[in-house]
């Protein structure tokens, strides 16, 4: 994997942290996702003459990340609700790139040296450390544990149906323009018709926010989807999932929580899963 793809994921898991942290502090999380992926829709907008028609083969996969892409967005946001963000956000961001490895090989027949796959289990083990062995988090509730499984299942499937999706666009660029457009239109109808009046008010009262938070969540996933044009999506997905590290960094710089012995663990080995990645790969 090129040292230019490996930067590119780690700049997206870093604006993935961001995002993640003004969605913490922002309200109801189903507001702030909504309303992060609206602005990017309306972005993209303006976007469109500048990029062809994606291939006719790639649509399948754009309406199927749409749809993945929602249903996750509510399964995220009882994951938040269940349990803390440091408790279920490594959980999930942890368990995905082992769910998206496994998936490439079975639907890409992508498979990756014994060194990279090493790689990307020590940065799963580093990351979900933290919500088991972090005994400062507390325990992680059961319906909270649940809720994060399923949403990492969910990342998995999108992941794969969008690194599989923008091959056959023809133009990478074309494949995320498009999917960005689609992609809040359902969570944003059923917010208008089931808490019209909260969501509107939150829109008005959180510009500021929504701008910095929906360029953010835009930009991170958009380079994600590029890399995955070029690069394995396993460790494609293993270096942007690093975000919680970036998170812990952010959370102790910004927010003064402390950093504390086993995010140390974690990040040592994070670091040395993505060195494996990259002499292996």
């Amino acid at each position: 994997m090129s040292l230019s793809l490996i930067g590119i994921a780690l700049l997206a898991a870093l604006l993935h942290a961001s995002w993640n942290a003004l969605a913490k502090s922002g309200g109801r999380a189903e507001f702030s996702i909504a309303s992060y992926q609206l602005l990017g829709a309306v972005l993209c907008v303006f976007l469109l003459p500048l990029v062809p028609l994606p291939h006719v083969d790639s649509w399948p996969y754009i309406f199927a990340s749409v749809v993945i892409h929602n249903i996750y967005y509510f399964t995220l946001a009882a994951a938040y609700r269940a349990g803390d963000l440091s408790q279920v956000y490594p959980l999930f961001r942890g368990l995905a790139p082992v769910l998206v490895t496994v998936g490439a090989i079975w639907f890409a027949d992508e498979w990756l040296p014994a060194g990279s796959l090493a790689g990307i289990v020590l940065i799963s083990i580093g990351l979900m450390s933290l919500t088991f062995l972090g005994r400062h988090l507390g325990h992680i509730p059961r319906t909270a544990l649940i809720w994060g499984l399923v949403t990492s299942v969910l990342i998995g499937a999108y992941t794969i149906t969008d690194g599989l999706g923008v091959r056959l666009a023809g133009d990478p660029y074309s494949y995320i323009v498009w999917l960005f457009i689609f992609e809040p239109v359902p969570i944003c109808l059923i917010l208008l018709m089931r808490q019209r009046r909260e969501f509107l008010n939150f829109v008005q009262s959180n510009r500021g926010r929504i701008l910095m938070g929906g360029t953010f969540s835009s930009a991170a996933y958009a380079l994600v989807i590029y890399a995955m044009s070029f690069g394995a999506m396993g460790l494609v997905s293993s270096l942007r999932e690093s975000s919680v590290i970036f998170a812990a960094i952010i959370g102790s710089i910004f927010l003064k929580e402390p950093f504390g012995r086993q995010r140390i663990i974690a990040a040592t080995l994070v670091a040395a899963g993505i060195i494996m990645m990259r002499l292996f790969a």
